[in-house]
């Protein structure tokens, strides 16, 4: 038998050479004309501008600044706080002193008190505290005002020189508190000139040190603007008492109705009958009011003299009715 031979396997397809790449020419620049100059090579297309960032809100402040401007503004209303009730205080004792009555007795409320230390609120006050606050903002209120620059430079050159002067009102605050017995009542004038000089010396420009140094000396500055507040407070309630008292018969009048006769001294009005067919069997007149308080009124006689003239309390009760008319009024 013939032995089958398989045929031998085709030959694979011829793959022709690649073919070599020939670089493509550069193109070519021009020459340039002369009198011109060359074109700039040409580059790698510069990337687009970045869009402008979105406009953001105001940064969040840290919780520390906002703590202490909290802090700071709780520790200035309770001074302030405290410090109109202490003048209150004083007003009140000053004016009631006068007439020879205690505050406590007559029983005024913490409210009360607060709103008579506004009568320290008069015109030339708030004047000096306004100048006093705008002090220190006075250059950048300059500069608002389109102030020229060298005039501005002056003034904050000015204030650099009275903070670097600030012993200077000490000094003569020490002075004046030797001499307290003869600049009287103007007495007030020597710790304000102490506590001025004081306050001056924390601002930067005196160079003063920090830590204890400046805390004792807000301390001082703060116990001599009390004791500023509370002369200040005292003069005026003994100066408004003596006023009220040469014009008492302006105040409103008190007519006194009583069942049984009332045991007034003189130089108090006696007691007029009106017969036994009333319920109120006297009748009292010639009275000014000074206050009331609880159902007690504090009585005046029409031409009190503080040296020997008493105050008369008459509380009403059952047995008593009191009318309060106007006094001589003014035109």
């Amino acid at each position: 038998m013939n032995r089958l031979v398989p045929p031998p396997p085709p030959f694979p397809p011829r793959v022709p050479a690649p073919e070599p790449r020939v670089p493509a020419p550069e193109p070519r620049v021009p020459a340039p004309e002369p009198g011109l100059p060359a074109p700039a090579p040409r580059g790698p297309a510069p990337d687009p501008p970045a869009p402008p960032p979105e406009p953001q809100g105001p940064a969040p402040q840290p919780r520390g600044i906002r703590l202490e401007v909290l802090n700071s503004l709780v520790g200035a209303g309770s001074f302030m706080a405290g410090l109109m009730l202490y003048a209150g205080y004083i007003y009140t004792n000053a004016y009631f002193g006068y007439f020879r009555l205690d505050s406590f007795a007559i029983g005024f409320d913490t409210f009360e008190l607060v709103m008579r230390s506004l009568r320290l609120a008069t015109l030339p006050v708030l004047e000096v505290l306004t100048l006093a606050l705008l002090a220190p903002a006075l250059p950048r209120l300059l500069t608002v005002l389109r102030v020229p620059g060298r005039h501005v430079e002056r003034v904050r050159g000015g204030g650099r020189a009275v903070a670097r002067a600030h012993l200077v009102p000490v000094a003569l605050g020490a002075v004046l508190l030797v001499l307290w017995r003869w600049i009287q009542p103007y007495g007030w004038a020597a710790p304000l000139l102490v506590a001025s000089g004081l306050l001056l010396g924390l601002a930067p420009a005196a160079g003063r040190g920090t830590g204890w140094d400046r805390v004792v000396s807000l301390l001082t500055a703060g116990l001599f603007l009390i004791w500023v507040v509370a002369l200040a407070a005292g003069q005026l309630g003994r100066q408004d008492a003596r006023t009220d008292a040469a014009l008492i018969v302006h105040r409103p009048s008190v007519v006194v109705l009583s069942t049984v006769r009332l045991s007034i001294a003189p130089p108090g009005p006696a007691g007029l009958p009106l017969g036994k067919g009333g319920y109120y069997r006297y009748r009292y007149e010639g009275f000014r009011l000074l206050i009331e308080r609880g159902h007690r009124y504090y009585l005046l006689p029409v031409g009190w003299d503080r040296r020997t003239d008493p105050v008369y309390v008459v509380e009403d009760d059952s047995t008593v009715r009191i009318e309060i008319r106007p006094g001589v009024q003014t035109h």
